[in-house]
């Protein structure tokens, strides 16, 4: 059975947050990946693996080397999703403010 991984399961696991976090600025090997975590390697190949799979990363092979390189226009699935709550939030942060502005003036 091949389970079909999303952006939102794989950015789940706040391993593969943080992978992303450290492949967002420059491009690394799982090695170097890996050399970050206290866990085996192939637990990082696997979350490699998923973070790969889903279009989050991409691989680029140089020499003997793979290394793995940030997908933002992947990302994006996930920034459109949580801009209209954003939005939400900031209407209702908005309104709090101006209530207590109006409270503030009252007194």
């Amino acid at each position: 059975m091949n389970l079909r991984r999303d952006v939102f399961q794989a950015i789940a696991d706040p391993t593969r947050r943080a992978i992303l976090m450290l492949v967002a600025t420059q491009s690394m090997t799982a090695g170097a990946i890996a050399a970050n975590f206290d866990t085996a390697r192939p637990t990082v190949s696997k979350h490699l693996q998923i973070l790969t799979e889903c279009e989050l990363l991409r691989q680029e092979q140089s020499g003997r080397e793979i290394h793995y390189h940030f997908n933002p226009q992947t990302m994006k699935q996930v920034a459109d999703f949580i801009e209209p709550f954003r939005q939400l939030w900031d209407e209702r942060f908005n309104r709090l403010e101006d209530l207590m502005k109006q409270f503030k003036s009252n007194k």
